[in-house]
């Protein structure tokens, strides 16, 4: 099963991590929540989903018009639990980071 993630946002102290994946439309709830507990062992506090239709599109020829469609998609919007503060987005390297505020 597919599972893209589009974004990530670090726990704050109001809230909790959180992650947003683009999934199939027929994946429920159940099993977004299993694949990322059983799979990547991750602690899943709460799951919400949203259903998009894909963009229609008109296309004008010589002689006819053509009509297509993009696919639908479902965004699963992914709450952690306590345990996970940092989602490990973005590397800081402390050579580059020593070097910064030297320059400073």
């Amino acid at each position: 099963m597919p599972m893209v993630l589009v974004d990530a946002v670090n726990a704050t102290e109001r809230a909790n991590a959180q992650a947003t994946f683009r999934v199939l439309p027929r994946m429920t709830k159940h099993e977004i929540r299993e694949h990322l507990q059983k799979i990547y062992d991750l602690p899943v506090k709460n799951v919400n989903t949203v259903n998009y239709l894909g963009k229609r599109k008109r296309v004008y020829g010589e002689r006819k018009i053509a009509y297509y469609k993009y696919r639908d998609y479902k965004k699963a919007i992914v709450t952690f639990d306590d345990s996970i503060q940092d989602l490990g987005l973005g590397v800081k390297l402390p050579e580059v980071e020593a070097e910064k505020v030297n320059e400073e």
